[in-house]
């Protein structure tokens, strides 16, 4: 009888280029078939095929039974990923205020999330003041609620800090006076770095800045980019602040730029134009679009417009250089009725798809091929 014949391994380049075309939650499970597989992953996403930040998607239906999904598009894959997890019943509407900030604000209590799928949530009871629609913020260990409506009379709302060391809520002054007839959170844009928390209006470009650590405000800083800009918004890509301006009116939206802020918010210097074709996507069939919507991480940033986020543009800085794309956001596709979206952004990487996967209230699924 013949000797079996041993099967001869693949080369590690081989290996690498193979896995390059694998999606990143398949090469979570292929990184622990053995230590050669594991360093042919890592190498992988090294040197063939960066991982990129996902845009994740948290719906709910406004239809009985209200049902809630979250979906997250991985550009590096180019695949729409089903996040399936246990939905809480009876839960306060979802919103994001910044990028990565995922939260609950409810007259009983304040919940809040930033790991890239959401498994760890903090919970406080809710701010002093309650209010509608306010600006919130996380800006190192403290959440900050600013400006919103409620019953206070004609005073200025205080602001709220929470301490995630104390786990206790301190009060301060009030947002700005220019700010205060537009505090609502609809009407200003919010960015954050690890030490401030950035406000603009989005019809004026008016911005100011807050630091927790002195409950401080400096401004006001003249931000509205263009004099043809009705609507800007800021953000952060590369660490580095932008600020992005619609161009022409609401009835026709006619151009959207990218600024780099430079200096101490002093200067602003021009980095792209989306083109004309994206623009049209972005504002799809919506009669008429007053403000979009940014999230981003690393150097890509997502755009959407709020009303109809049926096409969702990319933006991916490298060098100072913009290169544009689009995606069919498959969310409204299947979406099966009048729904409420939630963008966040996060960095997932084998070790987050790892401890989503161990953690038992996960799975994921492909959902489509974009």
């Amino acid at each position: 009888m013949a000797e079996e014949e041993k099967e001869a391994p693949l080369h590690a380049d081989i290996l690498e280029a193979i896995l390059s075309h694998v999606p990143l939650i398949d090469l979570a499970p292929a990184s622990r078939v053995s230590g050669t597989w594991k360093r042919a992953v890592l190498s992988s996403l090294e040197r063939f095929n960066k991982i990129k930040p996902w845009l994740v998607v948290h719906t709910k239906s406004s239809r009985h039974p209200y049902k809630e999904a979250t979906h997250a598009y991985d550009p590096r894959s180019h695949v729409w990923v089903e996040i399936q997890q246990p939905t809480m019943e009876h839960v306060p509407a979802l919103r994001s205020s910044h990028s990565t900030l995922l939260y609950i604000l409810s007259p009983c209590r304040f919940t809040f999330s930033v790991d890239p799928f959401h498994l760890m949530w903090h919970t406080a009871d809710s701010p002093i003041v309650w209010r509608s629609d306010p600006v919130v913020a996380l800006v190192g260990h403290r959440a900050v609620v600013a400006g919103g409506m409620c019953d206070f009379g004609d005073e200025p709302i205080p602001m709220e800090i929470y301490d995630l060391s104390t786990r206790k809520w301190d009060v301060c002054n009030s947002i700005p006076a220019i700010l205060v007839d537009t505090a609502a959170s609809t009407c200003l844009s919010v960015a954050v770095d690890e030490c401030r928390m950035y406000v603009m209006e989005k019809s004026s470009g008016v911005t100011y800045f807050f630091e927790p650590s002195s409950k401080t405000w400096r401004g006001p800083y003249d931000m509205q980019p263009d004099k043809k800009a009705f609507s800007s918004l800021i953000g952060f890509i590369n660490d580095r602040m932008v600020v992005v301006g619609l161009i022409g009116d609401a009835e026709n939206v006619n151009g959207v730029k990218m600024w780099e802020v430079k200096g101490e918010m002093s200067e602003l210097r021009e980095m792209g134009k989306m083109p004309k074709e994206l623009v049209g996507k972005l504002k799809g069939e919506s009669p008429r679009v007053s403000s979009i919507g940014m999230t981003s991480m690393g150097d890509v940033a997502y755009f959407h417009n709020s009303s109809d986020p049926v096409e969702l543009i990319l933006c991916e800085v490298s060098k100072g250089v913009c290169k544009w794309g689009s995606v069919r956001n498959v969310v409204v596709k299947d979406g099966g009725g009048m729904q409420s979206f939630v963008f966040t952004c996060s960095n997932v990487g084998i070790v987050d798809l790892h401890e989503a996967l161990r953690s038992g209230y996960m799975r994921f699924a492909i959902k489509d091929v974009a």
